[in-house]
Formats: structure tokens, C-alpha cells, sequence
């Protein structure tokens, strides 16, 4: 088996991240009745003894002693992490795992970038050599952090070319939370296009996450939860909220939206983490799914809704799941993949589903869904035959595809109105280190990935639908 570390930077990455690691302890749980510390734990976490003197780890088969989340945590304010290892995970993670400051980053992506990523350089480096010491074959880095703020987007960004420098053979795999046009931090669109830059030259995936979608599949989980039919009830324990009920008056907004992130993130990881008939490991991903190295950012979509909020309604078909998948209301960035062109196409489903549904699906999809013409097999599937707790299956689907433009459009027009301006210019610029020249360059490489999606979506009108294929008479 191989191993994944998570890497969790600022507030959202943190928040994020602490609820994986909750859900993933409840999956576990849910499957490992013995107690034994099996492969399947093995691949995110550790089983430490602490009765020995250098607190080893114990090997796989044996019982389990206290596990320890393969994960280091940096935030540049120390109100989250202090609150993780105050609540019930604080088990889960010891002082060598993180690392905090006290002031934060402004909102600032060259605070967080340049000074903090120079002044702690060292310190995340040794933190991150020593979760790869613990595995036996490090396979992936996973980093969750959001592009709004300025830890996330400026020490989030620092960290992944740290981990690229000294683990350039490591798969790593970006989840970024983007923020809304509502944001209420006004200079997000400089943090987000400084830190896209970032993103298109050091990450081997990137899976884009729109605060707005958030919103939105929380708001449908809602009226679902509370339009259900009589007799359907919610359950106490739910995976949308933080154990309280859907949407309880105590819950905050991004409670709920993170968890959404959370169970991407239990899905993306569920082949590593448990046996199936067909499990997708984990660099495939990025080998079949990216065929050009820039153009690596993956929609993700999740169905059915309603394993996010746990509301116990019947179960939708498995066919309608599939098609749910390529619906736009699924997807975590606004987009509409189906209007545009896709470079390539995984599905990766959990729980009772067989390889027969997974072809006899795509074959329905396929005519509906417009591919390259030179890439018109390119699918990938996973099967992991453990489903989410209290659900029979489930269904993530990551599309290369070029409907990812119009996101990065409107945020570079969120961008140029602030730089047009040279609005809060100044912040940036009395950073050490900072000079305005990084502006324009994040700005021309934004442009110039634009323009690489806008060639491929120009090559659509000239697609040809397959001839139809003779049939065999018998």
C-alpha cells in the first residue's frame, strides 16, 4: 500500500481539512470492526505506540494504539489550529505537525508568499520531510487552501513549489477554494490571479472549488432536507453539518461548505483508502486526465446530493446518479461542462456498483457529451467497493474540460478593474521582496491559459459525430 500527507494551509485549508480527517475516522470506523490497524488506515494515517520511548510506529495487522493523521498544518493565525487541537480530533495531531504565527497575513498574497514563506521556509521544509519519513511509499500530497485570503493563496502557493523542489517525483494534488465576486475581502482578485500562477506552473492537479456553488448545493440540500416527503426524517449524525442536524441555527454558512469539500476529498481518496474491483490509484489521474501540463485544472461534481446532507429519501436510480454527475447543479464551480469541450473524463464510484453499470452508462453518456476529437476514449474509472456511511453508493466525477474559462474570465476582470486603478497596489508593493512586475506577469499567465482553453473550445464546431458502427448480423 502507499501513503498521502495532507497539507493543510491558513483558515479554510485548516477547517477543510479537520473535517476529512473526522469523516474519514467515522468511514473507518464504520469498516474496521476488529480494530485492527489495516492497510486501508495505514495509507492516511499512522499507529503510533507511545509506550515506546521514541514513539514508533507499529507495523500493519496489529491493534490499533493512537492513530495519527498523516497531515501537517500551517496557518499564520493561530484561532483555528488552537481550536482543532482543543476539540476531538486533538488526538489525531501532535506539536510536530504544525505550525503557526500569531499575526496572519492581511489579505495580503505577497505577506504570506514572500515573507512568511522566506521566514518559515526551513521550518515547513523539516515539517514536511518528516511526515514523508513516516511513509514507507509516499505516493500523493494533497494541499487544501483557499485563494481569497492571504495565507492560503500567498504560504498555500509558497509550500506547494517547496513541495515540488523537494519532492519533484510526489503527485500533488491542489484543492482551491475560490471566492465569490461578493467576497468581502476586496483584494481576493489580486491574491487569486497571483496565486493561479502559482497553480498552472507547479501543481499536477488543481481541482477548482467556487464559494457560489458552495452556497448553492448547500441552499438545495436545504430545501431538501426540509421540502422532503412525509415520513422521511434528517439524521442527527450528518456529513453537511458538523453532527447537529442540517442547518442547525448554531451552524455557521462555510460549515456546511466544507464539509461539501470534505466528502471530494473522502471520494478522491476512497480508492487509497479501501479494496475494489477496480480501484484507481491515485497518479492516474493526473497521467490520464492532463494532457497538456497547464491545462490541469479538473471540475469536480459529486452525486447524489443527498449523501452530503444525509436525508433519508429514497435512493435516486444508478443511472440517474451518472447522469446527475454531468449536470451543471453538481458541479462545484459554476460551469456548464456539457456546452463545452472535454480533453478527458474520470469517474470514480464507491459502493455497490458494478464494472457492467460503469460501461453501459458511459455508452449512454457519450453521444451527449462533447469530446476532443483526438481523445474521444478518454475516460478513466474507479470502483472502490466501500460506499459512504449510510448509503449504498456514490458517485465523483473530475472533468478536464474547457468550461473552466468562464470562472477564470470573470476573475481576471475582477483583477484588471482593481489593477486598472493601481487600487491597494501600495499594500503589495511594501512587501519586501514584492515588485509590480509579478502583477503583470500573473496577470499574462492567466491570459495565456485562457487563451489555451479558448483554442481548444474553437476546435468544437468542427467536431464530427462518429459514424455508426455496422452492426454484426446473426
Amino acid at each position: 500500500m502507499t501513503q498521502s500527507v495532507v497539507v493543510q494551509v491558513g483558515q479554510c485549508g485548516n477547517q477543510v481539512g479537520c473535517r476529512f480527517w473526522d469523516l474519514a475516522l467515522r468511514e473507518h470506523a464504520h469498516v474496521n470492526k476488529r480494530g485492527l490497524y489495516d492497510e486501508a488506515l495505514s495509507s492516511f494515517f499512522r499507529n503510533v505506540d507511545l509506550r515506546k520511548s521514541d514513539g514508533g510506529d507499529c507495523c500493519v495487522g496489529g491493534r490499533i494504539q493512537h492513530l495519527k493523521a498523516r497531515a501537517v498544518l500551517i496557518d499564520m493565525e493561530e484561532g483555528v489550529v488552537n481550536g482543532i487541537l482543543q476539540g476531538p480530533l486533538r488526538e489525531v495531531f501532535d506539536s510536530t505537525q504544525l505550525l503557526t504565527d500569531v499575526s496572519g497575513s492581511g489579505n495580503n498574497w505577497a505577506v504570506g508568499h514572500l515573507t512568511y514563506g522566506s521566514a518559515y521556509r526551513e521550518a515547513i521544509v523539516n515539517k514536511l520531510r518528516k511526515a514523508a519519513e513516516h511513509c514507507d511509499c509516499l505516493q500523493c500530497f494533497f494541499l487544501i487552501h483557499s485563494m481569497g485570503g492571504g495565507t492560503g493563496s500567498g504560504l498555500g502557493t509558497r509550500v506547494l513549489s517547496l513541495l515540488e523542489e523537494e519532492f519533484p517525483d510526489v503527485c500533488r494534488i491542489v484543492t482551491a477554494m475560490y471566492p465569490s465576486a461578493e467576497d468581502d475581502v476586496i483584494t481576493s482578485p489580486y491574491n487569486s490571479v497571483l496565486a493561479m500562477r502559482e497553480l498552472t506552473e507547479h501543481a499536477d492537479c488543481v481541482l477548482p472549488v467556487e464559494n457560489q456553488s458552495l452556497v448553492d448545493i448547500v441552499n438545495k440540500i436545504s430545501v431538501m432536507s426540509h421540502g422532503a416527503k412525509p415520513g422521511s426524517a434528517l439524521r442527527k449524525d450528518s456529513t453537511v453539518t458538523s453532527g447537529q442536524g442540517s442547518l442547525s441555527p448554531t451552524e455557521k454558512p462555510f460549515d456546511a461548505m466544507n464539509n461539501i469539500v470534505a466528502n471530494l476529498l473522502l471520494n478522491i481518496t476512497s480508492s487509497a483508502r479501501f479494496e475494489g474491483s477496480l480501484n484507481m490509484d491515485l497518479n492516474e489521474i493526473a497521467m490520464n486526465l492532463v494532457p497538456f501540463p497547464r491545462l490541469h485544472y479538473l471540475v469536480p461534481s459529486l452525486t447524489p446530493l443527498y449523501t452530503l446532507a444525509d436525508v433519508n429519501i429514497p435512493t435516486r436510480r444508478l443511472d440517474q446518479m451518472f447522469s446527475d454527475a454531468f449536470s451543471k447543479d453538481h458541479q462545484l464551480i459554476r460551469a456548464d461542462p456539457k456546452r463545452s469541450l472535454y480533453l478527458a473524463c474520470a469517474l470514480m464510484v464507491r459502493g455497490n456498483v458494478q464494472v457492467s453499470d460503469l460501461r453501459r452508462n458511459i455508452e449512454r453518456l457519450r453521444p451527449s457529451l462533447p469530446f476532443v476529437s483526438w481523445n474521444q476514449e478518454g475516460w478513466k474509472t474507479g470502483l472502490c467497493s466501500v460506499p459512504p456511511v449510510g448509503h449504498s453508493h456514490s458517485l465523483l466525477a473530475l472533468a478536464n474540460n474547457t468550461c473552466v474559462k468562464p470562472t477564470f474570465m470573470e476573475l481576471r476582470d475582477r483583477f484588471t478593474k482593481l489593477y486598472r486603478k493601481k487600487a491597494h497596489l501600495h499594500h503589495y508593493l511594501d512587501v519586501d521582496g514584492m515588485e509590480q512586475s509579478i502583477f503583470s506577469e500573473s496577470l499574462s499567465s492567466l491570459s495565456a491559459l485562457i487563451d489555451e482553453y479558448h483554442q481548444l473550445d474553437a476546435t468544437k464546431a468542427r467536431l464530427i459525430p462518429d459514424a455508426q458502427r455496422l452492426s454484426i448480423a446473426r
